[in-house]
């Protein structure tokens, strides 16, 4: 056992351990009052296996097990909780709404004990740990020379990097998938702890040569009578977007051709297929080339703001802390520089 001067010298650590027996605490309570107190950490993998997979030979191989033997687990825990966990249909295994639950609580389980494992390194004065990030398309242009920053001060960190679009990352952290998520606005329909670490600026792009290219103070209603390319529905940008023209007449109706990608929008502006509202900090290379400009549209860039988002549910583990505290201390001088552009005549 370490001396305790050294144990109290991690109380951030030792806090997370007392959180983590907390919960193992009131979880194991709750089975006892529900009379499941024989629910084991085999069984709920076998829950999480299943849902994942569909399908009982598939959950079985992954486990190490046979088929018989995973649908003998299974029929206990459904015997012990007195309800069904999954409906059998000819496409596979569909968990019900027991089932999900279930889910749920062997993903915080699953999470509880990755930083259980982290918080006894921490004690034992290890600076080792992983990390799951999840980061929306549009902090890809940012996100590696981060990464590689916070790696430089804790090498021994192992992080694993998830990008897609809004949508696709908030189901995975909903789902226990990953731990920290850099995005704009945080989700709304569960509870999640929320920190800025700078800000993101939203600009009109063109082609160079555009017609408002160098145009002063360009109106509302005189942006909207252009071809826009947008992203798809649910995008942060598009919803962005969205509200910024919410007072012009019927433009909402028909917004634009709907592209998918930051990448595929960007060489569609500069191809001359229309305009785009995008992500100041996607467009750096872009713009310091010549190949697309910043339109001076009234009231932009819109200042949005980045954030590192998690589950509120869940006990922060070394690596996470170490990353947050490192977003908060340094976040923002990796973020692409957007001011706004005038003509070199423009004040003259």
């Amino acid at each position: 056992m370490s001396p305790p001067t050294q144990c109290s010298a991690k109380d951030g650590a030792k806090g997370e351990f007392v959180k983590f027996i907390q919960l193992t605490l009131e979880v194991r309570f709750t089975y006892v009052n529900c009379g499941m107190r024989n629910v084991t950490l085999r069984q709920l993998r076998t829950v999480e296996a299943i849902c994942r997979l569909g399908k009982i030979n598939l959950a079985a191989e992954a486990l190490g097990l046979t088929g018989p033997a995973l649908t003998l687990q299974i029929q206990q825990l459904e015997r012990d909780a007195a309800v069904s966990l999954f409906d059998r249909t000819r496409g596979g295994m569909v968990p019900t709404e027991y089932g999900l639950a279930f889910l749920e609580t062997a993903r915080a389980v699953e999470d509880s004990l990755v930083s259980l494992e982290d918080s006894i390194g921490a004690i034992k004065g290890l600076r080792t740990g992983r990390l799951r990030l999840g980061v929306v398309s549009t902090g890809k242009y940012f996100a590696p020379q981060l990464i590689a920053a916070f790696r430089n001060e804790l090498p021994a960190i192992e992080i694993n990097l998830f990008i897609g679009n809004r949508a696709e990352i908030i189901a995975k952290l909903r789902d226990h998938e990953i731990d920290i998520a850099l995005m704009g606005r945080p989700p709304r329909d569960f509870e999640v702890r929320a920190q800025v670490f700078g800000d993101h600026p939203l600009v009109f792009i063109a082609p160079a040569g555009h017609a408002l290219a160098g145009v002063l103070e360009i109106s509302r209603e005189r942006i909207a009578q252009e071809q826009f390319l947008v992203r798809e529905k649910g995008s942060g940008t598009r919803i962005s977007l969205e509200i910024f023209l919410s007072d012009t007449p019927h433009k909402l109706e028909e917004l634009g051709t709907e592209i998918a990608s930051n990448e595929t929008i960007k060489q569609a502006v500069i191809a001359g297929l229309g305009i785009a509202f995008i992500s100041g900090h996607t467009i750096e290379q872009e713009v310091k080339l010549g190949r697309l400009v910043i339109l001076d549209v009234v009231d932009t860039p819109i200042r949005r703001q980045w954030f590192s988002v998690s589950r509120a549910d869940r006990a922060t583990t070394p690596a996470m802390q170490a990353f947050e505290r490192f977003l908060l201390a340094s976040g923002a001088r990796y973020l692409p520089v957007v001011s706004k552009p005038y003509p070199v005549n423009a004040f003259r």
